[in-house]
């Protein structure tokens, strides 16, 4: 990755950075994967293990115009919107590229929604045409979409029912597609991201957005055409549609997906068949794909490097995945799905006490300050407040929502994160938390990230999430969910005698549960609120949980 700039001279001491500047693509998502088939017509661009596909970029190229033929063969024209409510599979892979072809827009439908959040964003997107799966292990697709309809008066004018002839009729349907139906400035992509409070929110992301951010973390990765992605991530989500497509199709680097949902079998499997060279996944992921009865028997040695992103990446957890996995040179990405979605990452070459102990550095063509909260004024270096970002990747806005853009972005372009971090004197950066989940136990603030990192020194833990809980008292007190490594036996009393004279009393946990499991959304990222709510549900503390929040 290019070096970053020094501070500028006027913001001298101040948590400011701008990542190199190099020039920018300018492409649309179309363009860029024909300009791939074009460098590497015969080399993989795309394995669907589950599904038994494998094409090269040349014929991934066609299948994508032959989609986008369909797509207009349905009545979309530029700018209107079809959404995909879709696990991973050939057909999403296609959609991403041929909507983009057509001049579509492709809105990104969590495969958990039900009734009342699908009917939701089917009305606030005015999606026209929709894809998805009868039904899987987890739902019956079809009877949710019908009770999403119940008094139809949404702008739904197609079902595509993927896997089925419902999608070869649409392709044998296809007609010809206006040429440059897009520009790389254009929205080509809409994700629903809940944030931490309100109804979900449309962020609008560009061709530009997207493809540069690729690019920026294909260079970070040091990924070439050679490369081979394994992503059991779900595309749904920026990690799998940004880190695994988008760098994929910048860089040349064949993508593989392993199975519809997050299967550690699979991914094992995936990695040792088709020789991975890089391996993606949230923390949670990696953890049992190491825990997996199996682990032993596969060959991971080809692996090279890969990302760990999505939530709050524990030090000693990228220790193990380095020893264990085989993965020297393991990077961690932060950002948010508005900011399309990296701002920060390590570096492939940078030493492991960095990558393990920071967030990364500015990625190019982006500039970072860290501020305080309330004023937004700039923090000096090494002060802890809100991150906030500026440049390409910022998104577009959020979808038919200008007040909830305006709370987020202000006039001169700042992104405001939400996130608490820290910017060393070299540049990098320290992760703290959501500022949202900042834990304020009488008087003292306790950020859970700090918690979770000293926890997960123990020899016996697994896993932990750390939460406050309302306290008539001290406002708040600090609760530990703990999985334990398999074959290991713990008492409350013995993790907090841990902690005890270790780090600061007021942050040892006052409550602590063993768990088997974690509450998650479809992408393995823990839902923090659902463990904070049926704490207050089994403690009683409901009384006390009004008179907080009051």
């Amino acid at each position: 990755m290019p070096e970053t700039t020094e501070l500028e001279s006027e913001a001298a001491g101040l948590s400011y950075l701008r990542g190199a500047a190099v020039p920018l693509l300018n492409l649309t998502l179309s363009q860029a994967l024909a300009e791939t088939a074009r460098k590497f017509p015969d080399r993989e661009g795309l394995v669907v293990c589950h599904e038994g596909v494998r094409l090269s970029w040349s014929e991934l190229d066609r299948e994508v115009t032959r989609a986008a033929r369909g797509l207009a063969g349905l009545g979309l024209r530029p700018g209107h919107r079809a959404g995909i409510w879709a696990s991973n599979c050939l057909e999403w892979v296609l959609l991403q590229y041929a909507a983009p072809r057509a001049g579509v827009i492709l809105v990104n439908v969590n495969p958990a929604s039900r009734s009342h959040e699908l009917r939701y964003v089917l009305a606030k997107s005015h999606i026209r045409a929709l894809f998805l799966h009868e039904k899987d292990s987890r739902a019956n697709y079809r009877e949710i979409l019908a009770e999403s309809r119940d008094g139809d008066t949404l702008p739904l004018k197609h079902v595509v029912w993927l896997g089925d002839e419902s999608w070869q009729a649409m392709i044998a349907g296809g007609t010809d597609f206006p040429k440059d139906a897009a520009m790389p400035d254009d929205v080509v992509n809409i994700q629903y991201t809940s944030g931490t409070t309100g109804l979900p929110k449309g962020a609008m992301l560009t061709h530009r957005n997207l493809l540069n951010n690729g690019m920026a973390m294909g260079v970070g990765l040091k990924a070439t055409e050679k490369d081979r992605i394994c992503a059991p991530v779900p595309l749904y989500h920026c990690f799998g549609s940004v880190i695994g497509s988008m760098v994929s199709v910048v860089s040349g680097a064949a993508l593989i997906l392993p199975s519809p949902q997050f299967d550690a079998l699979a991914t094992l499997e995936a990695v040792h068949r088709e020789r991975a060279t890089a391996l993606y996944g949230v923390p949670t992921m990696f953890i049992a794909e190491m825990e997996q009865p199996e682990f032993a028997r596969f060959d991971l040695t080809s692996l090279r490097t890969g990302v760990m992103a999505g939530s709050a990446c524990p030090i000693e957890l990228m220790r193990h995945v380095v020893e264990r996995m085989h993965i020297p040179e393991i990077t961690i990405v932060y950002g948010q799905t508005e900011s399309s979605p990296g701002i920060t990452m390590s570096r492939a070459d940078d030493s492991l006490e960095l990558r393990v102990t920071t967030v990364g550095t500015a990625l190019p063509n982006t500039e970072i300050q860290i501020v305080d909260p309330k004023t937004h004024h700039r923090l000096p270096i090494g002060q802890q407040g809100e991150l906030a970002t500026r440049g390409y990747l910022v998104m577009k806005g959020y979808d038919a929502d200008a007040k909830a853009t305006a709370e987020v972005i202000d006039r001169e372009g700042w992104l405001y994160t939400g996130d608490l971090a820290v910017m060393r004197p070299d540049g990098y950066f320290s992760f703290k938390g959501r500022a949202k989940e900042t834990i304020f136990r009488g008087g003292e603030n306790i950020y859970p990230r700090e918690v979770e990192d000293f926890l997960h020194t123990h020899p016996k833990i697994a896993d932990v999430y750390v939460v406050g809980l309302p306290d008539a008292k001290l406002g708040e007190t600090v609760l530990a969910w703990i999985k334990l490594k398999k074959g290991e036996q713990a008492t409350a009393e013995e993790i907090r005698d841990f902690c005890r004279g270790t780090i600061a009393y007021f942050k040892v946990p006052q409550y602590v549960r063993f768990v088997d499991t974690f509450p998650m959304t479809v992408s393995k990222k823990v839902q923090k609120f659902l463990i904070r709510e049926q704490e207050i549900k089994e403690r009683g503390l409901e009384d006390v949980a009004r008179q907080a929040t009051a």
